[in-house]
């Protein structure tokens, strides 16, 4: 089984919505113990993201960063925060630091194309924190589309690609293309019944090596 090489500094983007970016990034978690940051959470209403990969890691607080924005409308970024009566700028961002765990794993909302504000999308941000990224993408029909189309944006504006995860039941022609079409590393993560952090720990050991 191939395993993505894992560097110390990661941005988690999508495909798109619910395709698995917080589950993704709980395995990053329990498998390197690092700090986790969402930017931008949109959707208070139920747990947020990060509340629900501390519950599941059992991480301490120290692990993770406060988001900088905290929109109460789970939609979009920029329309969540017009709603809200605020302006999400791109100055807003700065990287925490990770010391003295050493991973750092930041998760976006949504996917690569969905707008921050007037002028922004999350890509921007992407380019902004200067982080490599790892696109998550269903297993599913119509996922080597999206996830080519994702990719080429990322290559577009020279972002360093970490690889591909594809959620969900295991689609060996959809990998086999993405990894050709695509020309990038893709790992598999299966639909898991009962989530505990000894077995996202195992997940991580499956599919990520660390860098050294």
């Amino acid at each position: 089984m191939k395993r993505l090489r894992l560097p110390t500094r990661l941005f988690v983007t999508g495909t798109g919505t619910g395709v698995g970016k917080t589950m993704v990034s709980a395995i990053l978690m329990a498998g390197t113990r690092g700090v986790y940051w969402k930017p931008v959470q949109s959707g208070l209403e139920e747990i947020t993201d990060t509340q629900w990969i501390q519950q599941v890691t059992g991480l301490s607080d120290r692990h993770f960063q406060p988001e900088r924005h905290r929109l109460r409308q789970a939609l979009s970024p920029h329309a969540s925060a017009a709603l809200d009566g605020v302006r999400i700028d791109l100055a807003d961002f700065e990287l925490p630091d990770p010391a003295p765990f050493g991973h750092l794993i930041v998760e976006g909302a949504g996917g690569l194309l969905v707008p921050l504000n007037t002028s922004d999308f999350v890509i921007d941000l992407v380019v902004k924190l200067g982080l490599p990224a790892l696109l998550v993408a269903s297993s599913g029909l119509g996922t080597i589309n999206h996830t080519l189309l994702s990719l080429d944006q990322l290559r577009s504006r020279n972002v360093p690609i970490a690889g591909v995860i594809l959620n969900g039941p295991r689609n060996a022609s959809n990998r086999a293309a993405i990894e050709h079409y695509g020309r990038a590393a893709v790992a598999e993560i299966e639909p898991q019944a009962r989530i505990s952090s000894g077995l996202l720990a195992q997940l991580f050991a499956l599919n990520f090596r660390e860098e050294i």
